[in-house]
């Protein structure tokens, strides 16, 4: 497509705070990418691709499963790096995205 002037994939590095261990871990979203938007205007993106579960809070189980304690852990994890992508993207006026088959028209 013309109007994607640099895209890069995994290049960005942020760092990030774990709320499941309190330590400082990189997260490498998904792509960077430079496009010319209807209009003209030039706008820059980073960009997460996830499963629509991933997304979501999981409801809360009467049973803490390993399962249940996983969804729990990683949710808690994508939050936390979602939270320095977008205040990464804020500073510098970019958008931080999170796209699911949802927007990828994937059912």
């Amino acid at each position: 497509n013309t109007n994607v002037l640099e895209w890069a994939s995994e290049e960005i590095a942020l760092p990030y705070r774990s709320p499941v261990d309190n330590k400082v871990h990189r997260y490498f979203p998904d792509f960077y990418m430079k496009v010319r938007e209807n209009g003209g205007k030039i706008k820059k993106y980073i960009i997460e691709i996830k499963p629509m579960k991933q997304t979501m809070k999981p409801k809360r189980q009467k049973r803490q499963t390993k399962g249940y304690l996983y969804e729990v852990y990683e949710y808690a994890k994508n939050q936390a790096k979602w939270k320095a992508a977008e205040n990464f993207c804020k500073d510098r006026m970019w958008e931080f995205k999170v796209i699911t088959e949802k927007e990828l028209g994937i059912k």
